[in-house]
């Protein structure tokens, strides 16, 4: 049975893209097939190919599915900046219709485990008037929340976890992200947010030194999500 996920995150820079590399990971291992979408990428290269998202690239090789870079990552931007503002630089708009048509041309490829990669947090704009959260709920999506564990995440995230509830999408997991590995009070925190979020913890990612999707898929498993 194929199963999509939106992967959101408590704030930019969270690791949304290493614990989806992770949940790739954990899902091949599983022989399920796989696949990933960033519809938005900020923050691209100039190559020979064209505008590269570093991120989308990790994504396509993470993913089972042989897939397009124009089909994983759709939309790319140059600024590194909000997304609504650097398609306004580079003159074009972004609308919650056209992203997800971009993603459902990909699922129509039927991975069983496809996971969809937002920008920023769940309220980041798209234009003036639609945000990200809305292509999750245009496609009508279980949500993956990524918590970065620092100061201020437990706040973060339960103020994201009753968003999502808001708008209607159910929470399917969490991750807990743990990219300082010096922060205070850090087992104390996890263990808050695992007594305070209404959904299943897929898992609690260490610092790593070497964070390869692999590394990442062995403190991960999606089998929660995938039940519910």
């Amino acid at each position: 049975m194929a199963r999509t996920f939106f992967i959101a995150g408590t704030d930019t820079d969270v690791g949304k893209t290493l614990i989806a590399r992770g949940l790739l990971a954990a899902a091949n291992q599983q022989g399920l097939s796989t696949a990933a979408i960033k519809p938005v990428a900020a923050g691209c290269s100039e190559t020979p190919e064209g505008l590269r998202n570093e991120d989308a690239l990790l994504l396509q090789q993470a993913m089972s599915l042989e897939l397009g870079y124009e089909q994983v990552n759709p939309v790319a931007l140059k600024p590194a900046v909000a997304p609504h503002i650097a398609a306004q630089q580079a003159g074009k708009r972004l609308m919650v219709a056209q992203l997800a048509g971009y993603c459902r041309g990909v699922l129509m490829q039927r991975a069983d485990v496809t996971l969809i990669e937002g920008a920023g947090g769940w309220r980041v704009p798209l234009n003036s008037v639609e945000t990200m959260a809305g292509l999750a709920k245009e496609l009508n999506l279980p949500v993956i929340l990524v918590v970065r564990i620092k100061l201020g995440c437990i706040n973060h995230a339960l103020l994201t976890a009753e968003a999502i509830a808001n708008d209607g999408l159910p929470l399917g997991g969490w991750v807990a992200n743990c990219l300082e590995a010096d922060m205070p009070c850090y087992e104390e925190n996890i263990a808050t947010l695992k007594s305070l979020i209404r959904a299943p913890c897929l898992g609690v990612v260490p610092a790593l030194e070497s964070p390869t999707a692999e590394a990442v898929s062995a403190y991960l498993s999606l089998n929660s999500a995938l039940n519910s």
